[in-house]
């Protein structure tokens, strides 16, 4: 059918076709470790954000006070709203809530 000749041809060709889709893969590869890399890294910061997060609502309030007593000791508007903002926000998650439940159809 084929003489000899052409099929040592193409055995050839296979085989450097299948060394360059090997190179290929290799390289593809090495980039997309080199992309996810970052993603790896942000993943890692939200887990971890997401762990120590009911602790830092916790302490931003006593950390605010700290922060506003040493920078303006006498200014009591800024206390008053480091005081009152866990609550406005509070309120205001709320109500976006509720409109957007409201919003959606059941």
């Amino acid at each position: 059918m084929y003489p000899q000749q052409e099929l040592n041809r193409l055995a050839v060709r296979k085989a450097a076709l299948r060394l360059d889709i090997a190179l290929r893969r290799a390289r593809c590869m090495e980039a997309a470790a080199r992309v996810a890399r970052p993603l790896a890294w942000i993943d890692r910061v939200l887990s971890f954000w997401r762990r120590i997060s009911p602790l830092a609502q916790l302490a931003a309030v006593p950390l605010g006070l700290m922060i506003q007593r040493a920078v303006f000791p006498r200014l009591k508007i800024l206390r008053t709203l480091v005081l009152w903002s866990p609550l406005l926000f509070g309120a205001a998650r709320l109500v976006g809530r509720t409109f957007s439940t409201r919003a959606r159809p059941s």
